[in-house]
């Protein structure tokens, strides 16, 4: 059990005896200054106006009680103006070892998320070109959450809605045209707007290599043709890309489908049920005024074709209408601003609003030489992810995206992140893993036998400040999974894994493992290793990044 749960448990007795309620406000933390214990709690400073006493003085009361009570306590008492300081003894962290062998690849994992049912939807990227590295630092982030969030025991199905209707796809078939046209020798100009770059000519060539009339068919029937092709090549492009990035989906939701399985309508009716839409001019109209929005919003307009808000709105009450009771987007920085329609609209239909989140991706910014790449779909200029992995590896291009909060912008340093060294931060944390692996390996070599699992009494020779340091660091790893998922923020585990793997390479620079002439505590650190190697290892799972054996 977690430090912080026995403490709240045993504060819940503590308080139920006294005739308190458990207060909303309360705060359990780990003070900045470890001279102040393991824990801190605020419950006193919350309590002290209805128990008519200092805030001080009921401190005490629940420190006593504290000590009273928990074997596992070794100190607790009062300490500023009500704080409750509780230190927990060096038996308690020791046992952290038995915990993580114990618990092995699942250890971290909780039931923090038991009951809930997300759909988590992200990159989504229109299928109109290849993923570029923006969309890779949203792949990252998708995946990782829904790694999180099932390793916090939430239900989770990931899923890639297909923009394969309107617009942008009709623009696609007409570049593709277009190029084919030059091909041939055909006249042909593409206008700055239209699609650009070598793909969209390698995607015309390979067509024309197929079907050599295809110029000779009336325009209309070539451009739907390129459309087609060209938008089902670009697709199988994305998910191998997807696939090599170790990103996978349980369900790729095409826009067209939406359309033809008459979820549109439903979405509307359930709109209209609720009395949030009028019709106007011969349009129809989405009462969003009323709800918070600056104007009200067009959903079908008065030529009878859809906005994109219409079926972004069919869309999410089709999640909801299949079961799911919490939805997550990945969304680019740019649409901030639609989030709140979005949720309005999920409101607007009977859904707690609540139950909508939208996780926010800014952009990266990638240096080559030190110098920024632009990027731009239509010119062709950007950066693929195809690209980035084949230069830095998937690995190195995971943990970068994930180092910083998502909606934060990111500096991607190509050469830094080639770099074999400590200051490569992914190499900093890979060697953390492969240099557990290679002590123990070492350690076994000369007949150090570490069993699976440790007797208490073997780990009682972890009693150094650093054992300590390194211990507690261990135990806080289901906290930081759990506050990570809470706040669909995945750069917390990869800060943790920093920091772990920090504390990890500073013990081996000053402590000794293989002690030939103290077998005991030789042992007892070795298990110490191999059970922080297992946290790493488990860390790096959640970032879908590998744990290296050697390096």
């Amino acid at each position: 059990m977690r430090a912080a749960e026995i403490l709240r448990v045993a504060l819940e007795e503590i308080l139920a005896e006294e005739g308190f309620a458990w207060p909303e406000k309360t705060v359990i933390e780990t003070p900045k200054d470890v001279r102040f214990g393991d824990l801190s709690v605020n419950t006193a400073m919350l309590l002290a106006k209805e128990a008519k006493v200092s805030p001080r003085q009921l401190a005490q009361t629940f420190a006593r009680k504290l000590r009273e009570r928990c074997p596992v306590v070794e100190k607790a008492e009062a300490a500023g103006p009500g704080f409750c300081n509780v230190t927990f003894s060096g038996a308690f962290w020791q046992n952290t070892v038995r915990d993580i062998e114990a618990a092995g690849p699942r250890y971290g994992a909780s039931d923090a998320g038991r009951g809930s049912r997300v759909l988590l939807e992200y990159v989504s990227a229109n299928p109109t070109g290849p993923l570029h590295i923006g969309h890779g630092r949203g792949a990252a982030v998708g995946d990782s959450l829904v790694r999180l969030l099932r390793k916090t025991g939430h239900e989770v199905a990931a899923e890639y809605y297909i923009n394969d209707a309107g617009r942008q796809m009709d623009l696609l078939g007409l570049s593709v045209w277009l190029a084919a046209r030059e091909l041939a020798g055909r006249d042909a100009v593409r206008p700055e707007e239209y699609y650009r770059g070598a793909y969209i000519t390698d995607i015309a060539r390979g067509m024309l290599a197929a079907e050599p009339g295809l110029v000779a068919l009336p325009e209309a029937e070539g451009v739907d043709c390129c459309r087609l092709r060209a938008g089902q090549a670009i697709l199988e492009g994305i998910k191998e890309d997807l696939r090599q990035f170790r990103v996978e989906f349980d369900r790729w939701f095409s826009e067209s489908s939406l359309l033809e399985s008459g979820a549109v309508k439903a979405a509307f009716e359930a709109l209209t049920a609720a009395g949030h839409t009028f019709s106007h001019e011969g349009a129809f109209w989405f009462a969003t005024e009323r709800l918070g929005d600056d104007k009200n919003r067009v959903l079908r307009k008065s030529d009878g074709s859809l906005t994109y808000f219409a079926t972004d709105i069919a869309y999410h009450h089709d999640k909801y209408q299949r079961g799911h009771t919490r939805l997550i987007d990945v969304w680019g920085a740019d649409h901030h601003g639609y989030a709140p329609r979005i949720r309005a609209a999920v409101a607007a239909m009977g859904q707690p609003a609540e139950t909508f989140d939208v996780v926010l991706i800014q952009l990266v910014n990638l240096l080559r030489d030190g110098k920024p790449v632009s990027m731009s779909t239509r010119a062709g200029t950007f950066v693929t992810l195809a690209e980035v992995m084949e230069e830095v590896g998937v690995d190195a291009a995971r943990f970068m995206f994930l180092s910083r909060k998502s909606d934060s912008p990111l500096d991607f340093d190509l050469e830094l992140v080639k770099k074999r060294s400590l200051e490569n931060p992914v190499y900093y944390v890979q060697y953390a893993h492969a240099r557990v692996r290679a002590v123990l390996r070492r350690a076994a070599e000369q007949g150090f036998v570490l069993p699976d699992v440790v007797g208490q009494n073997s780990l009682k020779d972890l009693d150094t400040p650093e054992d300590m340091v390194l211990l507690r660091k261990a135990a806080a790893f289901e906290d930081t999974l759990v506050y990570s998922s809470r706040n669909l923020a995945p750069h917390y585990v990869s800060v943790y894994m920093m920091e772990l793997a920090g504390l990890l390479h500073s013990y081996y620079a000053r402590h000794q493992v293989i002690l030939a002439d103290d077998e005991p505590r030789a042992l007892a650190r070795l298990a110490l290793l191999r059970a922080v190697g297992q946290v790493v290892n488990n860390g790096l799972d959640v970032l879908g990044v590998s744990a290296p054996e050697s390096m």
